[in-house]
């Protein structure tokens, strides 16, 4: 079970193989002396295309000119050789090179050798070359390009589990380790347990710029409804993205890495130039560069930079220091070649990510993800219709679903192995003990197990709480499965507390309009629910239940509750382009508990009000360019990528409307933006505001989100107490800034644990008008106050809430702790001024 559960969580992989032409020649190239195989071989047809041979000596080679027979080796300081061959034939051979030739004009620069420095460096003024040719390398240079891409994904365990294939528990699923693969690796055999394939013609259009994708053909494993497959699918796509080795950062691994070939590269890499030598008549310079602080998150590796006008690079091989900060990964490798096209310049031709992660890096085995890419038939400046580029950016074809494109672009049939792959997991997913085995994964994992084929109860982490409303609180509920109905949803639990004996319970139910799960990106659907429950005022929690245990530990007065009636109804739907909106309906009515007493001055006397009651009508709407999310159980978890999300909400109350008592209007904004900072890591940044306009009690203000438990929240103001702050304007700065360990990575002491420095900034600037102030405007609620008589809910008054914190993370690889400083109105009774927090993450 362990080694499902880690494949299940993690399924890291990815693979491909390259497309094969009319005539296809593999082989291997061997030193005639040693019988050692012989890296970086120049392989290639005469008067046609050409490779170099890998790092095991192999290579392949193909070519649709039947005119092409004969293919020439050639390798510095070894004798060329020429081999005759069959066009229009799969064929095999193996070569040995003889010492001979002789050296020219080749410039060797020895690492480690004296000082090494930039100026008067003839390796790092090859480098400057290549940055300043870097734009007109890329293929946004064109006005317009077209090319097929061949994609596939691959994923294996690295080492057989003995223990698992001897267990009685997996015997049924004996089967599946019985599929090797021993030519990925050597040494190594390798059980795949996840495979994709895409086919896919593209289309660039640099004014106005757009980036169009038409999915030719798509296959993949699907292990059934309990993993989101979906889901893994973006996740393996977020940690293996695209890798263009002329942008200035490249993200692997959700991780952002300087390329060597970045504008700053010089200032961080160290530059070698090792060989040259000629492919196709052009000369390369093959060159090592390596990071000037192992620690940092660099690549290392060989450049080959063609010494021609382009100054381009042809082939890259490069990957990560093993004393990087980075999690979980115990070998990553990237390798690219270029060919050069008809108006020579070099085009990306093959990409290959390899990746092997274990818990352990003492570890035998692990789990191997590769993704590999082949790209053909480029076409240069020439521009297709105009409804070629309109609509979304991806457009799954008509043929999509058929193997015949994915055969045509592949060039060839998938091996045994792979071939296996897919036959292999639809006899898995049909086995009842499979079924059995991810039920009791998903309820360690995600906190659900099923009961029947209709329902599933959970989630189990809520049903034990506690709090001083309640006291001891039980819950049970659960949800409907999609094999009930695919367009409709069901929710409900029912909570009972032993202090207040009281009864809460929650319905709801979602119907689907595009006839579709309503897990499925993007949605579309209508949704009902009521719910009488209690809750935290100003609290709004992201990826967890507010009941959950861990959340009944509190710090400092946690009795400010309200007892909740509400009643909502949305329709929302989401569109391809990351846009989306949600008008909604809202009866709410909220009865006071705990501290918290509703009363207004009405003349002399203090007159208690028993509830608040609002109609709201409310649009929301949404825009997250190029946003992937992974499905979980009960949220949808965002995929953070470099691009921004912007949301706007405005939210009408109508006074009569459901028995509404106010007329009031809310609007809302918010901007999030991950920024990429090379060397220094990223930070987080959110802006907020918000504005209620009309006369309304301080319950219908913005209550600004507060935390009081001991988990540090990145959307919460973790020194502010609950309902500490109110207010019907204002505007918030939030940084989160992550290093990634470009400091520690350069103490002696500390670089070896590999922790990363973390900090934050929050600020919160605002206040309320003159009609809302219950000190300066006659019938309106009053504050909230302590037992002693202090008042306990505040307004900005003219100054910002400033809090600041500073910490480690990656300890054990997933816990952050900060040191939480505030840093205004310290003034306020039973406030705490820093405080110790700690978060949880599992990130690489």
């Amino acid at each position: 079970m362990k080694h499902w559960m880690i494949l299940c969580a993690v399924l890291f992989g990815l693979s491909q193989t390259m497309v094969s032409a009319q005539t296809v020649v593999r082989g291997v190239v061997k030193d005639a002396a040693s019988g050692q195989p012989i890296e970086d071989v120049s392989v290639y047809f005469k008067g046609g295309n050409g490779t170099l041979t890998k790092a095991d000596g192999t290579f392949t080679l193909t070519t649709g000119n039947a005119k092409l027979n004969t293919i020439n080796f050639s390798h510095v300081g070894y004798t060329t050789q020429s081999k005759g061959v069959t066009p229009g034939k799969d064929q095999t051979v193996e070569i040995t090179l003889g010492i001979g030739g002789q050296l020219h004009d080749i410039v060797i620069t020895a690492r480690g050798k004296g000082h090494y420095r930039n100026k008067g460096n003839p390796a790092v003024e090859l480098i400057r070359k290549v940055i300043a040719h870097k734009e007109a390398n890329k293929v946004g240079s064109y006005q317009y390009l077209q090319y097929q891409e061949y994609e596939k994904m691959e994923c294996s365990l690295t080492k057989e589990p003995e223990k698992l294939m001897n267990s009685k528990l997996f015997k049924n699923f004996k089967f599946m380790f019985e599929n090797k693969d021993t030519t990925l690796l050597p040494g190594k055999a390798l059980l795949p347990i996840y495979l994709e394939e895409t086919a896919t013609q593209r289309y660039f259009r640099k004014s106005p710029e757009k980036n169009k994708s038409y999915v030719l053909s798509h296959r993949m494993v699907n292990y059934g409804e309990y993993l989101d497959m979906r889901g893994i699918r973006n996740y393996l796509n977020r940690l293996y993205m695209p890798v263009d080795v002329y942008d200035n950062n490249i993200a692997l691994l959700s991780t952002q890495f300087m390329s060597p070939i970045a504008d700053l590269a010089p200032n961080f890499y160290l530059f070698y130039i090792q060989d040259t030598v000629e492919l196709e008549g052009v000369k390369l310079v093959k060159m090592n560069f390596y990071p000037r602080n192992p620690d940092d998150l660099l690549f290392k590796g060989t450049l080959w930079i063609t010494l021609d006008s382009n100054y381009a690079i042809q082939k890259v091989d490069f990957g990560v220091s093993k004393y990087a900060n980075l999690n979980w990964a115990r070998d990553v490798h990237v390798r690219q070649n270029f060919e050069r096209g008809a108006d020579n310049r070099y085009h990306l031709k093959y990409s290959e990510i390899l990746a092997e992660f274990s818990l352990l890096k003492s570890s035998s085995g692990g789990v191997m993800g590769e993704r590999a890419v082949t790209y053909s038939d480029y076409r240069i400046n020439q521009p297709g219709p105009d409804s070629v580029y309109s609509g979304p950016t991806e457009v799954l074809a008509n043929t999509a679903n058929t193997d015949s494109t994915l055969t045509a672009l592949r060039g060839h049939g998938l091996s045994p192995v792979e071939s296996k792959i897919y036959t292999n997991v639809d006899s898995l997913q049909n086995m009842r003990s499979f079924k059995r085995t991810l039920d009791y994964a998903t309820l360690l994992l995600a906190g659900y197990k099923r009961a029947g084929p209709w329902f599933e109860v959970g989630p189990v982490s809520a049903f034990y709480s506690f709090n001083p409303v309640e006291g001891f609180r039980l819950r049970f509920g659960g949800r409907s499965l999609p094999a009930m109905s695919k367009t409709f949803y069901t929710e409900t639990y029912i909570a009972y507390g032993f202090k207040d004996q009281q009864v809460k319970y929650y319905l709801s139910g979602t119907y689907a309009l595009n006839h579709r799960t309503i897990y499925d990106y993007p949605f579309h659907y209508i949704q009902a629910s009521f719910q009488h429950d209690t809750k935290i005022p100003g609290q709004d929690l992201q990826f967890v239940q507010e009941d959950n245990f861990l959340l009944s530990f509190k710090r400092g007065d946690n009795d400010k509750w309200l007892y909740n009636d509400i009643f909502k109804l949305n329709y929302v739907r989401e569109f391809g382009r990351g846009l989306s909106y949600n008008f909604g309906f809202k009866y709410w009515k909220q009865v006071p508990a705990g501290d918290i007493v509703y009363t207004k001055q009405v003349l002399a006397d203090s007159v208690n009000i028993p509830s608040v009651t609002t109609g709201e009508l409310s649009a929301d709407l949404r825009w997250a360019p190029n946003e992937q999310f992974y499905q979980g159980k009960v949220y949808r978890i965002p995929i953070f990528n470099k691009y921004p999300i912007f949301e706007v909400k405005y939210t009408q109350g109508i006074k009569g409307l459901a028995g509404g008592q106010y007329t009031y209007s809310n609007l809302w904004g918010n901007a999030y933006k991950r920024f990429y900072l090379g060397p220094l890591g990223y930070a987080d940044v959110t802006l907020e505001g918000g504005y209620v306009l009309g006369k309304v009690p301080f319950p219908l203000l913005d209550i600004h989100r507060a935390n009081q438990t001991y988990a540090y929240q990145l959307n919460s103001y973790n020194l502010m107490d609950f309902m500490e702050f109110v207010s019907d304007h204002y505007g918030a700065l939030n940084i989160d800034q992550n290093f990634g360990g470009f400091f520690f990575n350069k103490i002696p002491l500390l670089k070896g644990l590999k922790l990363r420095e973390v900090g934050s900034l929050k600020v919160l600037y605002g206040g309320i008008r003159d009609e809302n102030n219950p000190y300066k405007t006659a019938g309106l609620f009053k504050f909230p106050q302590y037992s002693d008589g202090d008042p306990s809910t505040y307004s900005l008054d003219g100054r910002p809430y400033i809090e600041v914190s500073g910490g480690i993370g990656n300890i054990f690889k997933v816990v952050r702790i900060d040191y939480v400083r505030r840093l205004t109105y310290l003034s306020h009774p039973y406030v705490d001024q820093w405080g110790i927090r700690v978060r949880t993450k599992f990130e690489f």
